[in-house]
């Protein structure tokens, strides 16, 4: 008798499909709000006007000058309108010229600080806190620009170092604003702290490996 035949071998089976690996979505940069924005600009803002305000109302009475010395011959208070920019800029142009420079400048500024903003990464605490002081202030002067043609000045400061006196020019709370919201945009420049990076879509799933083909 012949032996019986050999069953064929059972067919290959696949071998088990290892999961493909799972891509976390990047997690979400938790970035500043406009509250804050705006709640620092605000307090800026209604600052720089009520003290300007007071400065109207007190510094003069009728057309006669009133001013106030608080620290004789180094600090005091003197109403003063300034229809050029900072240190003078532009004082001596005249107001078609000015006004429309001085507001466009403003204005411009006003969009790059909102813009900015939103790309802070949470560690940028400096300039969370420098971009709304700079825009208080920005917007303290642009009112009076708009309103007036010229900036309500009152802070008078003067010392004198080696023997040789220094006066600067008349300021106002908007200028101190500005000056310290650009003096710490500066430390956060120093410090190298970067924005926060746009949010990128979640990368697609790895495709599956291919399977051989059964014999």
């Amino acid at each position: 008798m012949q032996p019986a035949p050999e069953p064929p071998p059972p067919p290959l089976e696949p071998p088990p499909l290892e999961p493909s690996p799972t891509v976390e979505a990047p997690a979400p940069v938790a970035r500043p709000g406009y509250l804050f924005l705006g709640i620092v600009s605000l307090v800026s803002l209604v600052a720089d006007l009520g003290t300007k305000f007071w400065a109207e109302k007190t510094l003069q009475i009728g057309d006669t000058p009133a001013p106030k010395q608080i620290i004789k011959g180094v600090f005091g208070f003197i109403l003063a309108k300034n229809k050029g920019g900072a240190w003078g800029l532009l004082q001596n142009h005249s107001e078609k010229i000015r006004k429309p420079f001085f507001v466009i400048v403003s204005v411009l500024a006003i969009v790059f600080i909102v813009s900015l903003y939103r790309r802070l990464s949470p560690a940028q605490t400096a300039l969370k806190w420098g971009l709304p002081l700079v825009l208080g202030g920005a917007l303290g002067n642009l009112v009076d620009r708009v309103r007036y043609g010229y900036v309500i000045d009152f802070i008078d400061f003067q010392a004198t170092w080696e023997n040789v006196p220094h006066h600067w020019p008349t300021f106002n709370v908007a200028d101190i604003a500005i000056c310290v919201g650009v003096a710490l945009m500066a430390l956060d420049m120093l410090s190298g702290k970067k924005l926060a990076p746009a949010a990128l879509p979640p990368a697609p799933p790895a495709p599956a490996p291919e399977l051989p083909p059964a014999s």
